[in-house]
């Protein structure tokens, strides 16, 4: 788990340093009208951190495995007001979210990392499986949707 917590760090570190660099019109600016705007994609990646922080804690003392249930990101992302907030909030809870995130899993006993999970489709999957997928799921919006790629080496 310590690569996965480094790299959780280096995001939190590096996020607010690339937004600082980045115009108020490429942060807001949407590339097509049903298409979330880079401070809205980070929106998206709180509430990412939202749920994925209530599936890893209840995954520790719910019964066995835990079904997941999805949440609706358009809805979520819309609802926050994401692109309305001043992006200090959002890169401000973005970071708390995922602060704590660390703090969880630095904390999860090794024999709780193979407690199973499952989707409505019926999939079980590990707690150590779903971690490594949601940092999975937040670098790919991070690297491919927000980030200047040149930036990242």
């Amino acid at each position: 788990m310590q690569s996965t917590i480094d790299q959780f760090y280096f995001w939190i570190n590096k996020v607010p340093e690339e937004f600082r660099q980045m115009s108020e019109l490429e942060i807001s600016q949407r590339p097509a009208p049903q298409k979330w705007s880079k401070k809205e994609i980070l929106g998206h990646l709180c509430d990412s951190a939202i749920n994925n922080l209530e599936r890893f804690i209840k995954i520790q003392y719910e019964k066995e495995p835990l079904v997941l249930t999805p949440y609706d990101q358009v809805h979520w992302v819309k609802i926050q007001g994401y692109q309305e907030l001043p992006l200090g909030e959002v890169i401000n809870l973005w970071v708390s979210l995922n602060k704590k995130i660390i703090y969880i899993i630095k904390n999860i006993p090794n024999e709780k990392l193979a407690l199973q999970c499952g989707f409505e489709n019926n999939q079980l999957v590990t707690l150590h499986w779903l971690i490594q997928d949601y940092l999975e799921h937040m670098e790919h919006h991070l690297k491919n949707q927000i980030l200047i790629p040149k930036s990242l080496k």
